[in-house]
C-alpha cells in the first residue's frame, strides 16, 4: 500500500516521512533493506554494510568511481535500521501489522543550512516513493519498471510541500528559489529568462538551485504570481517539458492565494 510522503521538521530540521503496509513478515521486510543483495533490486546505489551499531555503510552509485561512507547508528533485527549518510539519517522502522508489517521511513535532512536543504524535499520525496514502491514490488516478486517522467511526480510535492512559493524578505526584495537537482550548469544557462535578477547556485551537496530576486512592486501578489510561474515554466523545461501559459483562472488563484497568505522570508 503506498502513501504520500510528508515533510515535518525536527526542530529546525526537514524531515521527509513515508510508510508502506507490506504482506510480509518483519524478517523478511529486515532482509530486503539491509541485505546488499536485495538492496540492489530497489536502493539507488551498490550498498556495502557492517551491519551493528557503529559499523561501516558505504554507497556507490552507478557510473562513479567513488565511494561515499556513512555509518550504522541502531541494527536492531527485524525492527529499526538507522544510518547518517552525508550528515542526513535515514531511519528504517518495521513493526508487526497483522499478517504482514508496517514500514515507516524518515529521512532527516542534517547537513548545512535548514532552508536550502528543504528546498531538496521535492525531488527527494518524488525519489524515495519510488524507491518504496520498487521495494514493495521486490518483495511481491513483480518486476518493477523505473519511471521516466519525472516532473509531475516532483512538481506535485513542490506544490504540496509549498517549496513552490515565493516570500517577501523583510527589505521588501521579492525571492524564489527552487531546487533544479544535479543538472550541469552549462545545461541550466540557457534556460533562464533574459532578464535580471536571476541567477544558478550551485553547491556539491545539495545539488544546483535557482534564484530569483526583485524589488517589490506595488501589486506584490500579482508580482509574485507572474514570477510563480515563471519558476514553474523553468523547472518544467529542466526536464524537457513545455508547459503552456497559465490560463488565467490559474494566475487569479495563485495571486489570491499570495493575497491571502502574504509569504515573508
Amino acid at each position: 500500500m503506498s502513501g504520500r510522503a510528508k515533510l515535518q521538521t525536527d526542530g529546525e530540521r526537514p524531515v521527509l516521512r513515508l510508510e508502506r503496509r507490506l504482506g510480509h513478515a518483519p524478517e523478511r521486510v529486515w532482509r530486503a533493506i539491509t541485505d546488499p543483495a536485495e538492496l540492489g533490486h530497489w536502493f539507488p546505489a551498490k550498498v556495502d554494510v557492517e551491519l551493528r551499531d557503529g559499523g561501516a555503510i558505504r554507497f556507490t552509485f552507478p557510473g562513479e568511481d567513488t565511494t561515499t561512507t556513512g555509518r550504522v547508528l541502531t541494527a536492531d533485527p527485524p525492527r529499526e535500521f538507522t544510518f547518517v549518510w552525508n550528515d542526513d539519517t535515514l531511519r528504517w522502522l518495521i513493526t508487526p501489522d497483522g499478517d504482514g508489517s508496517l514500514l515507516e521511513f524518515t529521512h532527516t535532512f542534517g547537513r548545512g543550512d535548514p532552508a536550502i536543504a528543504k528546498l531538496a524535499g521535492g525531488r527527494t520525496a518524488a525519489g524515495w516513493d519510488v524507491c518504496l514502491d520498487a521495494l514493495a514490488a521486490r518483495l511481491a516478486g513483480q518486476d518493477f519498471e523505473q519511471p521516466r517522467d519525472w516532473h509531475p511526480r516532483m512538481a506535485s510535492y513542490l506544490e504540496e510541500f509549498g517549496l513552490d512559493d515565493g516570500e517577501v524578505l523583510d527589505d521588501g526584495t521579492i525571492r524564489f528559489r527552487r531546487d533544479l537537482g544535479w543538472k550541469p550548469l552549462d545545461q541550466l544557462q540557457p534556460l533562464l529568462p533574459d532578464e535580471p535578477g536571476w541567477r544558478l547556485v550551485h553547491d556539491p551537496r545539495e545539488g544546483t538551485r535557482v534564484e530569483f530576486t526583485e524589488a517589490a512592486g506595488d501589486d506584490v501578489p500579482a508580482q509574485l504570481a507572474r514570477r510563480h510561474e515563471q519558476l514553474d515554466k523553468l523547472f518544467a523545461a529542466t526536464h524537457g517539458v513545455d508547459l503552456p501559459d497559465w490560463p488565467s483562472d490559474r494566475v487569479e488563484a495563485v495571486r489570491k492565494h499570495y493575497s491571502e497568505h502574504p509569504p515573508q522570508g
